[in-house]
């Protein structure tokens, strides 16, 4: 047993993990995503798709991850209702929108509850799990041949819609599922559950968890409850491949992806949808799933640095279809596409954002859309997120000789929200690197200084004006380096649709702190194009 992956599972992300086991690229949209999700009843019908989308176009919004619910699209078994997906694609078109379907079939967050009535009620042909204490629950049980075949039909015909309706490729990817995963169980006890627990590990399974074919689940990891989700996890993405490989064949072009529920606040399996495709579990996903593209995290509880770092490993692009929403969510958005090479960002329940938050998200979106030409990998960049505890711990990157210190606006002691008690905003961008000495910087609330590599220099606290700010606070002028780092320009800039920057203004004298520094303050988003020389 290969003790080192049994201590992974139950402590953290499988680190170094390869999740595209079949060595082809994963499929991901020829566009970066600045999308929002909509609320789970917000596309239930069409007087709704017809007023909120116009009203995400101006948000900013070049995407909308809208559900396509199986208990609306098939009310009786075999006659399909695909009204609501024709407008959303009509309304989507004309405001010049994509969309990512997001398919709620057998399972939204764990539970069954977009089911159609026909399969609810119906338990002998459709099985639900079951608890270890024989509790029946609202989940639709994974093993059943009955439930995999109706949900399999249902989503299938969504796909030959899509091939006579779509031709414009309207349809940017589609979800599978929703939030996957066991509750209050960390596995499904159900007899068709209990019948293949006992055939124990196959060999499909086995290398990939370092364990011998038809080896106990038990022996899979330390503690049985998460050796019952690993069982879970295999099963889970054996249900989805039979999806997403019919997918695959009907849209050869769509990418495909599923998104998890995420085992935060120290809870085990079966406190979280568990056995859903987590980081820690994406080679087990990808094994039993090899059709799909990549994972995804849902995130509500930050700081969502940590997660955004965990789905970003070989092979699995990051890809966040869920975020709290919040008048921050463009900073993360400009943190995830600068640190991560994010192929795309979206707030839920994006159609309730508060008029602050639509016009932030706006913002921030507008200037993405603008500096797409330099993300995703084109340029060598960084991300920059000040939040929670983090925001007054500075950022160093080192390169060329240079050091790049990054800190939070209101580490400046310039503006009176920085100690007057109002809460920090989270700050945060990114950092791109045109050429030797020369950067892009872009986001809201960051200072930006450079020193060289050698540079002890000594902190001192200056005025606005430059000087010392008392005279008790001697400078001793010392010196050992080699070479210092000096602002040449500094220009705020726009940029034409080819990504060309157009300077609007010149920043120098107190907007550079004399030479000192380069900022963006908490009250909108900017790029700025900085050249250094050396003296």
């Amino acid at each position: 047993m290969n003790r080192i992956f049994r201590g992974f599972l139950i402590g953290t992300w499988l680190l170094g993990s390869t999740f595209n086991l079949t060595g082809t690229e994963p499929r991901v949209p020829d566009y970066l995503i600045l999308g929002g999700e909509l609320g789970n009843s917000s596309a239930s019908s069409a007087e709704d798709i017809r007023t909120i989308f116009p009203q995400l176009k101006e948000m900013g919004l070049n995407t909308v991850l809208m559900p396509v619910y199986w208990e609306l699209m098939e009310p009786v078994e075999g006659k399909y209702d695909f009204s609501l997906l024709d407008e959303a694609l009509s309304t989507a078109r004309s405001n010049n929108l994509r969309l990512v379907l997001l398919w709620f079939g057998a399972w939204k967050n764990s539970m069954s509850c977009y089911a159609p009535g026909w399969v609810k009620t119906d338990t002998r042909r459709f099985p639900r799990a079951v608890t270890e204490q024989g509790k029946p629950l609202e989940i639709l049980s994974a093993f059943s041949k009955e439930v995999v075949d109706a949900d399999l039909k249902a989503f299938n015909a969504m796909l030959e819609h899509l091939k006579a309706a779509d031709k414009d490729n309207t349809v940017a990817m589609i979800q599978i599922e929703n939030e996957i995963g066991m509750l209050e169980s960390p596995r499904d006890h159900s007899r068709l559950a209990d019948k293949e627990y006992a055939k124990g590990v196959p060999a499909e399974l086995a290398s990939t968890i370092g364990v011998k074919p038809g080896a106990s689940w038990q022996e899979t990891a330390d503690d049985a409850d998460y050796a019952d989700e690993i069982f879970m996890a295999w099963n889970y993405a054996r249900y989805v491949e039979h999806l997403a490989k019919s997918a695959k064949e009907r849209l050869p072009g769509v990418p495909l992806y599923v998104n998890a529920a995420l085992d935060s606040r120290g809870r085990r399996p079966g406190q979280y949808p568990s056995a859903g495709p987590i980081a820690r579990l994406g080679d087990i996903w990808k094994a039993g799933a090899p059709s799909i593209d990549f994972i995804s995290p849902d995130l509500y509880d930050p700081p969502f640095a940590p997660w955004f770092k965990q789905f970003d490993f070989e092979g699995n692009p990051l890809f966040i279809p869920e975020i709290r929403r919040s008048s921050d969510s463009g900073t993360h958005a400009f943190y995830a596409i600068g640190e991560h090479n994010a192929i795309g960002f979206s707030p839920f329940s994006i159609e309730n954002a508060s008029k602050e938050e639509a016009a932030r998200l706006k913002e921030a979106y507008t200037l993405l859309k603008k500096l797409e030409p330099y993300c995703n990998g084109r340029y060598e960049s960084y991300g920059l997120l000040f939040d929670g505890e983090n925001q007054k711990t500075p950022r160093t990157e080192e390169s060329d000789g240079l050091k790049t210190i990054s800190s939070h606006f209101f580490t400046l002691p310039w503006d009176s929200r920085a100690t007057d008690g109002s809460p920090w905003p989270d700050g945060g961008g990114m950092v791109v690197k045109l050429g030797k000495d020369n950067y892009l910087i872009a986001g809201r609330g960051i200072v930006v200084k450079w020193e060289a590599a050698d540079e002890k220099a000594e902190e001192k606290k200056l005025g606005e004006d430059g000087f010392l700010l008392t005279g008790d606070n001697a400078d001793t002028s010392a010196w050992n380096g080699k070479e210092r780092i000096g602002i040449l320009s500094c220009d705020e800039v726009d940029f034409e649709p080819d990504g060309t920057m157009r300077v609007i203004r010149r920043l120098n004298g107190d907007e550079t702190h004399q030479g000192r520094h380069v900022r963006i303050g908490v009250d909108g988003y900017k790029a700025l194009h900085v050249r250094l020389y050396r003296y």
